[in-house]
């Protein structure tokens, strides 16, 4: 496995590394003993797959809060999505800041996403499926979100013809400019 940091620290790109042959290749893509070398979090509780119909749906930006924070391994199973996500870490140098990637079913590549970091994406095919992996199961006591399109933070979206967003994503609160900390 190939584990390249963003320039949000502790969030990877991670990409399999491929054992090819003329049958195809083999790759791992996930090994506890390698997430720890790392110094991730390594407790996956819970699997998920999203299907979106429609190119232009964006889901998110979701995080959890305490005391049900989680992690995040995500990776694009069908079609293609723009996956973004948010440093919600008030002490961190990049607060605020964002990191974006496509993730295809075509180049394997995930993202470990740390705690204390929004999540989201926005499908770029019709028929879009994402599956991922979290540390922490759902609590919708905790559950917490960040507008996908907060001024704050300012993400540059790829366009799309429409743009489908849930009235639950339309609906979390603006960030005010003198807030620190995580939103909610």
């Amino acid at each position: 496995m190939i584990f390249r940091e963003t320039a949000l620290k502790g969030a990877f790109v991670i990409e399999p590394e491929k054992l090819e042959d003329d049958r195809g290749f083999f790759a791992r893509a996930w090994c506890r003993k390698e997430f720890e070398r790392h110094g991730l979090i390594t407790r996956l509780v819970q699997s998920n797959i999203s299907f979106n119909h429609q190119r232009g749906t964006v889901r998110g930006m979701h995080f959890q809060a305490p005391p049900k924070k989680e992690t995040k391994l995500v990776r694009c199973t069908r079609g293609a999505i723009y996956d973004v996500i948010v440093d919600l870490r008030p002490d961190s140098t990049t607060y605020l800041k964002w990191f974006g990637i496509e993730l295809t079913a075509d180049n394997y590549k995930m993202i470990y996403v740390p705690e204390d970091f929004a999540h989201g994406y926005k499908t770029m095919t019709d028929e879009t499926e994402v599956f991922y992996q979290v540390s922490e199961f759902y609590s919708p006591e905790c559950e917490r979100g960040v507008r996908w399109d907060e001024p704050l933070v300012g993400i540059d979206w790829p366009a799309t013809e429409k743009v489908i967003v849930s009235e639950k994503d339309r609906s979390w609160p603006d960030m005010k400019p003198d807030r620190r900390g995580i939103p909610g």
